[in-house]
């Protein structure tokens, strides 16, 4: 690791509080002190009946939104904070800006379609194809300073990225959000985020259902007396990273929070950890 990128890792505020109980009320703290739920809500393919759901997701207890303008969930997410009535301070929004073009202008707009003041967190959406993303990292930065995002992070960055940028910029991202599951993970990664302080974010924990009715999980799950899903949703938060399920029923919302009465033991994480098969529910994973 290069001069650079250990300046910025020795400075005050990278690290990641760990929480020191797994419950609902639990959470992250991120270097700029600001408060991370546990897990939040993903809204990627909720472009139907977006308020209902949503306003059901926070009604339960979900505090945390992850959107994006390629979601087209951004205007459905504002009208439902707005129905439901909660004060904006309780409710992290995660949005998302493309690494080329004006991405500062693009926080704007996002802000504008959320009717938003702000957000929690904004992250760069993707590794652009010829460069660091420093452009688009110096537009989040600004875009902190100005009050328009509380914290700023990386979306799909493999290691050697964040490192070029932290080199490029002197500042490492909050968080990466990645594809993550036992079925698809990095070990690798996962040792860097935790030694560097950045928090992973899972997108796509629950492999939008593809392994789901794998037998060693259904297995594993039963004996917990628990669902496949909650069993991966578990799994996640035990690697202190933060899941962002998807769901549209309300039962099924309901179950990815309940969540919090049960710990996976030590030997089935193990087993958990042994299904990594690099798997993706697209292509590959982007980052390993």
């Amino acid at each position: 690791m290069n001069a650079v990128v250990q300046q910025a890792l020795r400075q005050g505020g990278w690290r990641t509080s760990e929480p020191t109980l797994l419950a609902p009320e639990s959470c992250h703290v991120l270097p700029s002190g600001h408060r991370m739920p546990l897990l939040g809500l993903g809204t990627r393919e909720l472009n139907f009946h977006t308020v209902d759901t949503v306003c059901s997701a926070l009604e339960l207890g979900f505090r945390m939104l992850d959107t994006s303008p390629a979601y087209h969930t951004q205007r459905g997410i504002g009208d439902a904070i707005r129905a439901c009535g909660f004060e904006r301070n309780d409710i992290f929004v995660i949005t998302k800006v493309d690494p080329q073009g004006d991405s500062y202008a693009a926080i704007h707009k996002n802000l504008t379609q959320l009717r938003l003041e702000y957000v929690d967190l904004a992250l760069v959406h993707g590794v652009p194809r010829h460069d660091a993303g420093e452009m688009a990292w110096h537009a989040l930065r600004r875009a902190k300073r100005d009050g328009l995002a509380r914290d700023i992070g990386v979306d799909s960055f493999p290691i050697e990225n964040v490192e070029e940028l932290v080199y490029r910029t002197g500042e490492m991202p909050a968080v990466n959000q990645l594809e993550w599951s036992p079925f698809g993970h990095s070990p690798r990664m996962l040792d860097f985020c935790h030694d560097n302080g950045i928090l992973i974010l899972a997108r796509s924990p629950l492999t939008r259902a593809q392994r789901l009715n794998d037998d060693k999980v259904s297995t594993m799950a039963a004996r917990y007396g628990k669902t496949a899903a909650q069993l991966l949703i578990r799994w996640n938060l035990q690697h202190g990273v933060v899941p962002l399920p998807k769901a549209n029923h309300v039962q099924h919302l309901r179950d990815n929070l309940n969540v919090f009465d049960f710990e996976i033991a030590q030997h089935d994480v193990v087993r958990l950890n042994a299904l990594n098969q690099h798997f993706s529910v697209v292509d590959k994973l982007d980052y390993a």
